[in-house]
């Protein structure tokens, strides 16, 4: 037997239970990962919420949970390509992530070797924020000399967010709470309070204006830059969630570049970029680790252990 999080019902963390399940072995064409971490996003918690949202991503009742994992390959099926027995390993495996074995069929699209040095908590933190993150940047074409407004600045993506767009020479202002404005600044980012009144704030911090923005929680930083004349097309939202203004662009984790993910995780091993693993639950604390992150006042990542 092992162990997976499963839910029978949608609801907040209290449908999550930690189930004994019969133990997958690959079939010839996958490799089965024996998982050792699992990142927490908050698109997790909102399929497990929500019936429309998971249906979106093809998962029905009863579901697993999580999308994000680390670990090390086990098993490799007699046809499986590009994986051996032993090789660490991280990836995405939405709606199954959070249990002992992930089975990933080959060639992967979704699976990659974790470099030398990055821990295994670290590269479970990857894939869906990295890659958002990226996709998001990409959709206003940032380039050096940028000043970058980016909304929910300290949030998981947010971090992801703010070191790229410092790593591509831009200079960029966070929204956050004030509580955060230390953590941010860590990072590379200007903190500016969320809130009514915003534009007077950018305004103050950067007279000359912004010419791009991204806005990773909400509409807010989205709708204020509008409002102080950048152009539509040089500002993007997340996916999901409310309609943007009209011409600003939508993006999420699968509009990223092939070797988005490549890049993000070498930066990470080289210490370009920084991952701030905000805390870590063992997976049978797995309905406080949820809360926790759902209730969007920590600052970087949280991360299941198994």
């Amino acid at each position: 037997m092992s162990r997976a999080v499963r839910y029978q019902r949608f609801g907040g963390p209290e449908v999550l239970e930690l189930r004994e399940i019969p133990e997958p072995h690959a079939a010839p064409d996958e490799v089965r990962v024996r998982v050792t971490a699992a990142g927490l996003n908050p698109m997790d918690w909102q399929i497990a919420a929500q019936p429309d949202m998971a249906a979106r991503f093809g998962i029905a009742l009863p579901a697993g949970f999580g999308s994000d994992f680390a670990g090390v390959v086990d098993e490799v099926g007699a046809e499986a390509t590009g994986f051996a027995v032993g090789d660490r390993v991280y990836g995405a495996a939405i709606g199954r992530s959070v249990a002992d074995f992930v089975l990933v069929e080959t060639p992967a699209a979704h699976l990659w070797p974790t470099p030398e040095g990055v821990r295994d908590e670290v590269a479970a933190t990857l894939p869906v924020s990295g890659l958002t993150a990226a996709a998001a940047l990409a959709a206003v074409g940032l380039r050096s000399g940028d000043t970058i407004l980016i909304g929910g600045a300290a949030g998981g993506v947010g971090v992801f967010a703010v070191q790229l767009a410092r790593l591509a020479g831009a200079r960029v202002l966070g929204t956050a709470s004030e509580g955060t404005f230390g953590f941010l600044r860590g990072l590379g980012a200007e903190p500016v309070a969320y809130g009514p009144g915003l534009a007077d704030r950018v305004r103050a911090l950067a007279p000359e204006w912004i010419t791009a923005a991204t806005d990773l929680f909400g509409r807010e930083a989205a709708e204020t830059a509008v409002g102080l004349g950048v152009a539509p097309e040089r500002i993007s939202v997340v996916a999901d969630g409310p309609a943007p203004p009209p011409g600003v662009r939508r993006a999420g984790a699968y509009d990223a570049g092939p070797d988005d993910l490549a890049r993000i995780a070498e930066a990470v091993r080289s210490g370009g970029i920084t991952v701030p693993v905000a805390a870590t639950f063992p997976v049978e604390r797995i309905r406080e680790a949820v809360t926790t992150q759902a209730g969007r006042h920590v600052h970087g990542k949280i991360v299941i252990t198994l």
